[in-house]
């Protein structure tokens, strides 16, 4: 897990970083005791169950399981890969990591797409201040954006020349293969380039990081609008694929992990004047058809959805295809329907931010949205009208995992539409659904199954370095029933054997795995053990490890007994027999 960076600057690192006030920076702590608790950021609960122990530098749920040291808490939170948290981490510690290895292609190009993006939305955003955007400027405001949220969110003006951007690229030594490769230029016929967006508004596309990854650009009122689309954005490159991105969550994933709810509308106005006014629980989708992607990716923020559309014939086969994509994610999903004439920039310009909160809040079930979007469609006193309602609706039921929520969808569609709730039922087992895909609820604690005597002896082991040559001289690695707890102790003899200073941070790097960061975690929040009862509370561990072994391997023993009988294998029989006895005396 730790890729490329060394072990020693790994641990360099986590030695400077204060876990405590790492976290602290993210969620309120409260002490108790010698540790720090608060509620979970990672699922829902009203009594705190998350601890951060100062002395230990872990962190521990015991809600949902979820557990670690600084890395994994970065990682999950900022929901960043492993070397972008030890990166961030020791540029706070001010840690050095090593260069390893030249950067690849494929990175070097993304990088140079990443700088070019910059250089073209600073150009842009100059322009749109200078004197000749004066127009453009203007008009912004006039649609309500205000200053604050042009400065915000970096928004531009394209210059109505055809190489404004060429021109000032030349200056800052970008080459003009990098804008092609960036999408900010286009190659002509017969030789030479010319700017992608000329005279238009300019609304920078921002990734998570917040680094700008593309653009999208508004034709300005006025401008002639045959054989011109009102927005042209910016094509697919290296680092932008439309589909996996969503316009403004760097802005908005702390307000919507914070609402456990994520609002979702189609385009940037829509998304700007509801953030500005107060809601910033908000993206959009840019006008795209809503995809998995960005279903996952809104999923590590926020487990619910209100989806706000416009009201027209697009805006509901949106919404409609969007319900499928969520409820196969496992987000709850609901549809906020606007008036007639109005979308959600218009909306809140017009009624007001809290009309648009009220109308968030009142928004349908799926199953409600789209049995009232199929009625519309549908004749459902007639048979066939029925008939098409069930054959759209039933697809989306399916793809309920829950069997439970699967039976009471059917049982209210069989209500609404009266019919026979059996004649649903076997229409339902027409259609393939794969569940494969499926996800665990968020709040789903991971259940290891840990003898509470294997993790006492781990949490001891990583307390006291000298006790774990004791114990390996009384046990075996496959003395410890559970495979993680074997894995666990396994690498602590072979570290301790290198000579290693052991801890359960080294640890935690070593394997890099979730499961065996909990049981390392839950191991070390076990109750103190008084010194003078160490020595005999080692003793009675390992004691009890080897009866368990050895009531284990009875166990077995008298299986294969049993087998031999039935099979009447004397031979076998005899020699088990043999073997029991022989374990009962030494036992």
């Amino acid at each position: 897990m730790a890729g490329l960076i060394p072990e020693n600057i790994l641990e360099d690192i986590l030695s400077r970083v204060d876990i405590v006030e790492l976290i602290a920076g993210y969620i309120p702590l409260k002490k108790a005791g010698r540790n720090f608790r608060a509620n979970c950021p990672f699922h829902h609960e009203k009594t705190p169950s998350f601890m951060v122990s100062p002395d230990r530098q872990i962190y521990h749920c015991f809600g949902c399981g979820e557990s670690g040291n600084a890395f994994k808490f970065l990682m999950r939170y900022e929901r960043l890969e492993f070397r972008e948290a030890a990166e961030m981490l020791a540029k706070k510690s001010g840690v050095i990591i090593p260069e390893t290895e030249r950067p690849s292609q494929e990175a070097s190009i993304s990088s140079s797409i990443f700088k070019a993006n910059e250089m073209a939305a600073g150009f842009y955003t100059e322009y749109l201040h200078s004197a000749a955007g004066a127009v453009a400027k203007n008009y912004l405001l006039k649609r309500g954006i205000s200053e604050e949220s042009i400065k915000l969110f970096k928004l531009g003006l394209a210059p109505d020349k055809w190489d404004g951007l060429i021109n000032f690229s030349r200056a800052k030594n970008i080459s003009l293969g990098v804008l092609e490769k960036s999408g900010l230029i286009l190659a002509k016929d017969n030789g030479g380039y010319y700017d992608r967006f000329r005279n238009r508004a300019i609304f920078p596309i921002f990734d998570i990081k917040s680094r700008v990854i593309g653009f999208g650009a508004r034709m300005l009122p006025g401008e002639a609008t045959e054989n011109q689309a009102k927005y042209v954005n910016s094509p697919e490159t290296a680092v932008y694929v439309k589909g996996r991105n969503l316009y403004g969550l760097n802005f908005a994933k702390d307000a919507i992990r914070d609402a456990d709810c994520a609002v979702i509308v189609e385009g940037y106005l829509d998304f700007l004047i509801p953030f500005q006014s107060g809601l910033q629980n908000i993206v959009a989708s840019s006008g795209t058809a809503f995809t998995e992607d960005q279903a996952r990716l809104l999923k590590r923020y926020a487990s619910n959805v209100v989806i706000v559309y416009d009201p027209d014939t697009a805006g509901q086969a949106a919404a409609l295809r969007a319900l499928d994509i969520f409820i196969q994610e496992g987000l709850s999903v609901k549809v906020a329907s606007l008036p007639q004439g109005l979308d959600p920039d218009l909306f809140v310009r017009s009624k007001g931010i809290e009309s648009f909160k009220n109308l968030i809040n009142s928004a349908e079930g799926l199953f409600d949205y789209k049995l009232k979007v199929l009625k519309s469609r549908h004749d459902a006193r007639s048979a066939e009208g029925k008939a098409g309602i069930a054959g759209e609706m039933l697809p989306t039921l399916n793809k309920f995992p829950n069997a439970v929520l699967r039976s009471e969808y059917i049982k209210k569609l069989a209500d609404e539409l009266m019919v026979k709730e059996d004649a649903l039922w076997q229409e339902s087992g027409k259609i393939k659904v794969d569940f494969s895909r499926a996800s665990i609820a968020p709040d789903a604690k991971k259940v290891i199954n840990v003898s509470p005597v294997e993790k006492l002896l781990i949490k001891l082991m990583l307390e006291e370095a000298e006790l774990i040559e004791h114990i390996r001289q009384h046990l075996e690695p496959s003395d410890f029933k559970n495979e993680i707890t074997c894995r666990i102790v396994s690498t602590m003899y072979e570290l301790s054997g290198q000579g290693r200073d052991l801890d359960r941070n080294i640890l935690i790097n070593h394997f890099g795995q979730s499961e065996v960061e909990q049981v390392i975690c839950e191991s070390v929040f076990l109750p103190e053990i008084e010194d003078k009862q160490r020595e005999k509370v080692v003793q009675d561990c390992i004691q009890r490890l080897k009866e368990d072994k050895v009531k284990l391997k009875k166990q077995r023993l008298h299986e294969r007994i049993r087998d031999a009988q039935v099979l009447g294998d004397q031979q076998e029989l005899d020699r088990l027999t043999q073997e029991f006895h022989t374990l009962i005396k030494k036992g």
